[in-house]
């Protein structure tokens, strides 16, 4: 009895380890999925598709307002984007604040950030199976989902797989 008590504490921390662990990008480009498409208007009102991203790298970050964890992101995702935009990097920040525009326009304002920035809907964020935040994407050069990383991943990692991306034909 014994033993198995410790089979299962041992094997439910082992399942909670690997949870924890973020998706790294899929080895296998056959296996990756097509993002979903969107369509919806940035906070300058130019209509943003993810189709017309097409040839690029994308990093689409669902975030809030709120979310701690995405203010700590936000940062490293302005700096990849001024560092790697020459280089087919594309950046959509995706927020998914309940008052939408009411809170995102200050925080825009008082964080200035370069690259482009929507809201979503409760629609978009069950096609991309965001239930908390930050939820951030890596999109590879055909449109298809190389890596999803739920929460907040060192920065580091986050610039390896941007690398490793760009670097793909």
């Amino acid at each position: 009895m014994f033993r198995m008590f410790v089979g299962l504490v041992i094997g439910g921390t082992l399942l909670l380890g690997a949870a924890a662990v973020p998706t790294n990008l899929r080895a296998a480009v056959g296996g990756r999925k097509a993002a979903p498409n969107f369509s919806l208007d940035d906070s300058r009102g130019k209509v943003i598709n993810l189709s017309d991203f097409r040839g690029k790298v994308v990093l689409l970050d669902f975030w809030a307002t709120w979310c701690h964890g995405c203010k700590t992101e936000i940062p490293w995702f302005m700096e990849f984007h001024k560092k790697y935009e020459s280089n087919g990097l594309a950046v959509i920040g995706v927020s998914m604040d309940d008052d939408g525009w009411k809170s995102v326009k200050p925080f825009l304002a008082e964080w200035k950030i370069p690259y482009a920035i929507v809201v979503g809907n409760q629609e978009l964020g069950k096609l991309y199976s965001v239930e908390n935040m930050p939820v951030t994407l890596l999109i590879d050069r055909e449109g298809r989902i190389a890596a999803t990383h739920a929460g907040v991943v060192e920065k580091v990692s986050f610039e390896k797989e941007i690398n490793d991306l760009l670097q793909e034909k």
